[in-house]
């Protein structure tokens, strides 16, 4: 009896500790690449509007560059939400 008790602790325990291990390397990386995309969009968007502002035109940068916060913000909690669901 305490042979099953123990086979059904250990399958309700949780995934191994070799997959989290895993999983962890494969989110550090999509979190580093997260941070350069947003980097880089934050410098394309920035390079366009002071080409265009220097032109004299000033059209929609603020709205391409709430764009790329939003996707910074959205890519910067998804890391930590992940984490505190595993």
């Amino acid at each position: 009896m305490s042979s099953t008790l123990y086979a059904a602790a250990s399958t309700l325990a949780g995934p191994p500790a070799v997959v989290t291990n895993e999983l962890n390397y494969v989110l550090n990386i999509l979190a580093w690449l997260v941070t350069a995309a947003g980097v880089c969009g934050l410098l394309i968007v920035g390079s366009r509007m002071a080409i265009s502002l220097r032109s004299g035109e000033g059209d929609e940068h603020l709205s391409q560059f709430a764009v790329v916060m939003g996707a910074c913000i959205i890519g910067a909690t998804a890391g930590p939400i992940v984490g505190f669901v595993l």
